[in-house]
């Protein structure tokens, strides 16, 4: 190597943690909560960003631009992730951090904006510090995220977990295809399988997010180190009997729907005692009885059942016995019991390598931290089945999210943010080869 091809920039001394610069992930973070922003008829302001809306690509443009006032390369890719790069120079499989910046309808600041902005601070505050990194790195903000068409469209795409006939039939619930929304902002369908990456050139994912539930705010805690997300399982169950009316049948000849539903309602708890985890969820969140007068006995009752747990033998136990009691309850009360099957997804295990790294920065940091199950689903889910992958949760104040009054401390912000930081500069800088 000559003289004029030595890299003569300062490198971070080891044993100094980086930190970022709250007042520019503050205002980042501000920036976006304007985007989408709407008065509902309570007067209630929330963030209307769904994917592929005006304001999601409105979204979508901004960061672009702020990625290359950062000093990095900014895309839109075919499937309308949202990519940056830094120290492109070097050929090695490149660190990726992300989230998603659409939104839920009425939903709060921080759900997924929060991991892609505090993303962008990690860039800024790395190619501040003079890093010489032996890895690339990488943010996404990835396409659809909050499922307007079902499934999660960006980072399937981005791992090459989609299909052109899931592409060309998806659409969401007012019946708008998914082809037709991304067509009208100028992306072609057709090509979002080439938004694929191969695996051996991302070296490690990370991603930070608000915790959406009250965890880490009940036990007082300042980091959720995430060891997996749970596999969910939906259906729809049909128990139907005879409408008969209200006044005239007699209670012990009926064969009331209503009456099944609530039995098995209270099997729940005996359900998970027995076959589930501390970790195991079952929710019946919807419920249709049919035909639905108030001096008619119900004839037939529609409900959801979903079912969740970080093990997959587990969530078959579950199913199971979700199964033999609703046959159980439905000879009991004289009834004919259904149901379909609408999705099974896998628990998605969050690399240990990652957890450990995690967990390693959060003492460095002096930050107070357990390890936990995420609930709901994020991108990391899909990114663990191509590269080691983990996710860090900040406390949401009172567990809430997908709703304006969504809140997280600042100070909490910059738990988060720091820890992320510091991370990808382990990683960057080949601390865990």
């Amino acid at each position: 190597m000559t003289d004029a091809a030595v890299d003569t920039r300062p490198a971070k001394p080891s044993d100094e943690p980086l930190k970022v610069d709250l007042d520019r992930l503050r205002g980042d973070l501000l920036g976006f909560a304007q985007i989408g922003c709407k008065e509902d008829d309570n007067g209630t302001h929330g963030i209307y960003r769904s994917g592929f809306s005006d304001a999601d690509m409105e979204a979508r443009r901004w960061l672009l631009s702020l990625i290359e006032q950062a000093g990095g390369q900014a895309r839109l890719d075919e499937a309308g992730n949202v990519v940056g790069r830094w120290f492109d120079d070097v050929t090695a499989p490149a660190v990726v951090v992300g989230s998603h910046i659409d939104s839920v309808p009425a939903g709060g600041i921080f759900d997924g904006t929060l991991g892609v902005v505090a993303g962008l601070e990690c860039a800024r505050v790395l190619r501040e510090s003079g890093l010489r990194p032996k890895h690339p790195l990488e943010l996404v903000a990835f396409a659809d995220e909050e499922g307007r068409f079902g499934g999660m469209f960006g980072v399937q795409a981005y791992c090459g977990k989609t299909t052109l006939d899931w592409i060309n039939n998806a659409h969401d619930v007012n019946g708008v295809r998914l082809a037709d929304a991304m067509r009208s902002q100028g992306f072609d369908p057709n090509q979002a399988l080439n938004a694929a990456r191969k695996p051996e050139n991302i070296h490690r994912f990370v991603e930070l997010h608000i915790e959406q539930g009250p965890v880490l705010e009940k036990e007082g805690l300042e980091i959720g180190v995430v060891e997996g997300i749970s596999g969910v399982f939906k259906w729809v169950v049909r128990l139907i009997g005879r409408a008969n009316h209200a006044g005239t049948a007699p209670m012990d000849m009926r064969s009331d729907a209503f009456m099944g539903l609530a039995d098995f309602a209270h099997e729940i708890p005996r359900i998970i005692e027995e076959d589930g985890t501390d970790k195991s969820r079952i929710t019946v969140g919807k419920v249709e009885l049919k035909p639905g007068y108030p001096h008619t006995v119900p004839g037939e009752v529609e409900f959801s059942i979903v079912g969740r747990d970080m093990s997959g033998e587990v969530m078959h136990a579950l199913a199971d016995s979700c199964r033999k009691v609703l046959s159980s309850i439905a000879r009991r009360h004289r009834l004919h019991f259904d149901f379909e099957e609408l999705s099974w997804l896998d628990p998605a295990p969050c690399h240990p390598s990652v957890v450990s790294m995690f967990c390693k920065q959060a003492e460095r940091l002096g930050y107070s931290h357990i390890v936990m199950p995420s609930g709901a689903g994020h991108d990391t889910q899909f990114m663990t089945e191509v590269t080691q992958a983990g996710m860090i949760f900040v406390p949401s104040i009172g567990g809430v999210s997908h709703a304006p009054n969504e809140w997280t401390n600042w100070s909490d912000i910059e738990n988060g943010g720091n820890l992320l930081l510091n991370t990808i500069y382990a990683y960057l800088t080949g601390e865990d080869d």
